[in-house]
């Protein structure tokens, strides 16, 4: 995972996704520094990520199913728990 200070959430998020993905690569941006002051950002610092995330589970799935999988394995995280997420996932050779 890519990240230099990695808070809670993010060390949730990089969990939940190895153990459901085993993915060859995983990166989780915490964007929430860009996004302070407006709104869904609280305060914690980890209000916004973007994931970066190629594994095998999403070979010829479309990018909406790719998006729902990964939002499946996040659980309450994305929209209760985090303000924003940006998926990019992607399967190996994409």
């Amino acid at each position: 995972m890519n990240n230099h200070a990695k808070g809670p959430v993010a060390a949730e998020i990089e969990n939940l996704l190895t153990a459901a993905f085993a993915p060859q690569h995983l990166a989780i941006i915490n964007d929430s520094h860009h996004h302070a002051g407006h709104h869904g950002h609280d305060g914690t610092g980890e209000t916004h990520f973007t994931v970066e995330i190629t594994a095998d589970a999403f070979a010829g799935q479309s990018r909406v199913n790719r998006q729902r999988m990964v939002n499946k394995a996040l659980g309450d995280i994305p929209g209760q728990r985090v303000h924003a997420f940006a998926i990019k996932a992607k399967a190996p050779g994409e």
